[in-house]
This record gives C-alpha cells, sequence and structure tokens, in this order.
C-alpha cells in the first residue's frame, strides 16, 4: 500500500541511510501494562510480537554490554500535571487511571527482565528526549547509535525517533520491535520514519550488529 509514497519521496531524495555507529544504546519505549494487557482502555493485543522482539534484542544488548533505557508516562492521581490544551488534547486519558503513577498499570513488562543498571526515564511527552535526561545519558556514554524499540508507532516511536534524529545520532528503529494500536497507523508512520528520521532496520539485522559489538568488545578486553 505505501510502496507508491516511499518510491515518490525517494525519487524527491528522501530516504536517505544512516547506516549504524560504533557505540549503541537501546530504547525500550512504553512497554508497560497500560499499553500492552487488553483490560487498559489504551491497550493492545497485537503488541505480543513487539515483546517478544524487543526482548531478544535486550538480550543481545546485554551480551554486548549496551547500555538499556526504558521509559514509561506518568502523571499524578488528580491530573494536575496534564492542566491545559495539552492534556485537554491526549492527556485527559489520565483520567482513567492508565497513566497513573505508582500503580500497575505503568509497570513494564516482566518479559522484558528489566535490570537494576538499566534506566527508567518518566517522560512527561512523547518523546524519550523531551525535558528528559536521556541525552545526558547518552553524552555519558559516548553513544554514537540509538535503537528504538516499543510502542506507538506513530506516537512516541515517531517523536523519540524524531529527537535522535535531530540530535544527529545514528537512529535505528528496529521494524518487528515496534507496533501501534491499528495496523494502517504503524504502516504509515514506520514508512515516514524511514524516509524521514531514521533506518528501519530488521530485528535479525539489529540483533547481529549488537552480536558484532559485543564481538569487538571481546576482542578488546
Amino acid at each position: 500500500m505505501y510502496e507508491p509514497v516511499r518510491k515518490f519521496y525517494e525519487s524527491r531524495g528522501f530516504g536517505g541511510r544512516k547506516g549504524f555507529g560504533e557505540h549503541p544504546a537501546v530504547l525500550v519505549i512504553d512497554l508497560a501494562r497500560a499499553w500492552i494487557d487488553e483490560s487498559s482502555p489504551l491497550g493492545s493485543s497485537n503488541l505480543e510480537p513487539v515483546v517478544e522482539n524487543t526482548a531478544r534484542i535486550l538480550e543481545e544488548a546485554r551480551k554486548a554490554g549496551a547500555p538499556i533505557f526504558f521509559t514509561i508516562m506518568a502523571f499524578d492521581p488528580a491530573g494536575i500535571e496534564t492542566v491545559g490544551p495539552v492534556g485537554r488534547k491526549v492527556y485527559n486519558r489520565v483520567k482513567d487511571r492508565s497513566f497513573t503513577r505508582g500503580t500497575p498499570m505503568i509497570e513494564l513488562d516482566p518479559r522484558l527482565k528489566r535490570r537494576p543498571d538499566e534506566i527508567i526515564i518518566e517522560k512527561p511527552r512523547g518523546s524519550a528526549f523531551w525535558e528528559s535526561p536521556l541525552l545526558s545519558y547518552l553524552i555519558g556514554r559516548d553513544i554514537d547509535t540509538v535503537i528504538v524499540t516499543g510502542c506507538s508507532t506513530s506516537g512516541c516511536v515517531r517523536s523519540t525517533s524524531e529527537s535522535a534524529h535531530n540530535l544527529n545520532f545514528h537512529t535505528i528503529v528496529a521494524a518487528e520491535a515496534v507496533g501501534d494500536r491499528h495496523p494502517l497507523a504503524h504502516e504509515a508512520n514506520l514508512t515516514d520514519i524511514d524516509l524521514r528520521f531514521a533506518d528501519v532496520t530488521p530485528v535479525d539485522e539489529v540483533v547481529a550488529y549488537l552480536s558484532r559489538v559485543g564481538s569487538r568488545q571481546g576482542q578488546a578486553a
């Protein structure tokens, strides 16, 4: 469906490839119960493969010694932090308790097996970089490559990818490790992300890259 769009934009010079850098980090965007559990108003049943593929990437990243960062979105129970136009547009969903800080709804999926040294960032907007310490964490670790996983493709994944692109990182979106509530939103935005902001790359290639990074680390040791 989106191949004509891709060809049109590529004919106008869009779609250049960033490639992988030398020092990667993995970002796991919002893979918590609020987004995954079907009982949640925000939940989506089609994210099971996303969780499984993200877990696969995390396993290889840990072997390679690549830093891993998780994000969640959380607000106060009364919604004081979402007052104003932004809250009226999107974050009025805090009223259904999907985003309530300290509740099980914002707990990470246990299949991700987060470790104590893997930082969780509580973000107030779509991008993991917006008013968060993420950039300073990446700079402090000499990161040049950001691998994005999680949800949703049309929202926080897209916002984070655009921010990483604008900050001049090698930005990689793991194709089968990101997802959305609706397949059309997913496919349209994944195409646009690939043409404008990041390299949308199969999980197999991401895992192989992390394996190479791990091999280099082993040789250096």
